[in-house]
C-alpha cells in the first residue's frame, strides 16, 4: 500500500484486510475536491491489490462524514455551471468506485453521516454503527435536492421507497437504533469496539475464497438492475460456473468434504 495521502489513511490492519480512513477531525471528516482526487485514488489502488480481500471505511474522530466542506460549499455560487459540473462528477466518480469495488466494503460509522456523509456510507456494502451514528440528509434542508451523490437510488434499495421519501423529503435525522430497526444499518456495536469489530468481520470475508465473495457481491449488484427472476437467475448461474473452475473453490470444496466424511458413523 502507497502511503501519501494528506486527507485519508490507508493501511492494512489483518491479513486481507485494508482500512480507509478519513482523517480530517478538525473538520469532521468533509468533503472536498482533495478528499475526492484521494478518495478515488485509493480505491484504485485497492482494486488493483489481489491481496485485499474486504475493506473497512471509517472516520478519524468524532465523526464519521458530515459532508461537504462549509469552506468549499461558500463558493459554489463563485462557480461557473461548468465548474459546478465538475466538481459533481469528481464526487460522483469517487463514489461509484468505492461502490463498484470488487471487495466488500464495510463502513464503521462512529458518528455524524451527514449529507455527502451519508451518501459515502451508503456506498458501502455493509454498515457497523457505534451509539453515536446519525445519518441525516441535509441538502432538502438548504434548498438542494436530497437525490445526490447516488443516495435516491441507493436508499430505496436499503430501507424501501416509502420510508427513503420520507428521510429524503424532511432531512430527519437517523438515530443508530432506528438505523438498525429499519434496515439501514446492520447493527449497532460499542464505540470502543467498533472498529475491531469491523476489522474482524472483513477477516471472517477475508479468509473465504475471493472468488466466490466478490461473485456474490456481483450477483448482489447486478440483481438490484435486473429486470426479472428469471435474468437474475442466468446472472447467477454464470457467475457459479465462473468459481467452479477456481482453485481457492477446489481446494474449499475438498475441505468441506473432508469434514462432512469426519462426521460419518464408522461402518
Amino acid at each position: 500500500m502507497v502511503g501519501g495521502y494528506e486527507t485519508l489513511r490507508l493501511e492494512r490492519t489483518a491479513p486481507g484486510v485494508v482500512l480507509i480512513t478519513l482523517d480530517r477531525p478538525d473538520r469532521f471528516n468533509a468533503l472536498n475536491p482533495q478528499v475526492f482526487a484521494e478518495l478515488l485514488a485509493v480505491v484504485e489502488e485497492i482494486r488493483a491489490d489481489r491481496e485485499a480481500r474486504a475493506v473497512v471505511l471509517t472516520g478519524a474522530g468524532r465523526a464519521f462524514c458530515a459532508g461537504m466542506d462549509l469552506d468549499v460549499a461558500d463558493v459554489f455560487t463563485q462557480l461557473s455551471r461548468a465548474e459546478l459540473l465538475e466538481l459533481a462528477d469528481n464526487g460522483a466518480r469517487s463514489f461509484h468506485a468505492l461502490y463498484s469495488l470488487p471487495q466488500p466494503v464495510i463502513a464503521a460509522v462512529n458518528g455524524v453521516a451527514a449529507g455527502g456523509g451519508f451518501c459515502l456510507a451508503m456506498n458501502a456494502d455493509l454498515r457497523l454503527v457505534s451509539p453515536q451514528a446519525r445519518f441525516t440528509s441535509l441538502f432538502v434542508k438548504i434548498g438542494l435536492s436530497s437525490g445526490d451523490l447516488g443516495l435516491s437510488w441507493l436508499l430505496p434499495r436499503a430501507i424501501g421507497s416509502s420510508l427513503a421519501a420520507e428521510l429524503l423529503f424532511t432531512g430527519r435525522e437517523v438515530d443508530a437504533e432506528e438505523a438498525v430497526r429499519i434496515g439501514l444499518a446492520n447493527r449497532v456495536v460499542p464505540a470502543d469496539s467498533l472498529l475491531e469489530t469491523a476489522v474482524s468481520l472483513a477477516g471472517d470475508i477475508a479468509a473465504l475464497p475471493p472468488t466466490g465473495v466478490q461473485l456474490s457481491k456481483r450477483s448482489l449488484h447486478a440483481s438490484q438492475e435486473t429486470s426479472s427472476y428469471p435474468a437474475a437467475l442466468e446472472s447467477e448461474i454464470r457467475g457459479q460456473v465462473i468459481a467452479m473452475g477456481d482453485p481457492a473453490t477446489e481446494v474449499a470444496v475438498a475441505a468441506v468434504r473432508e469434514r462432512q466424511a469426519s462426521r460419518q458413523p464408522v461402518r
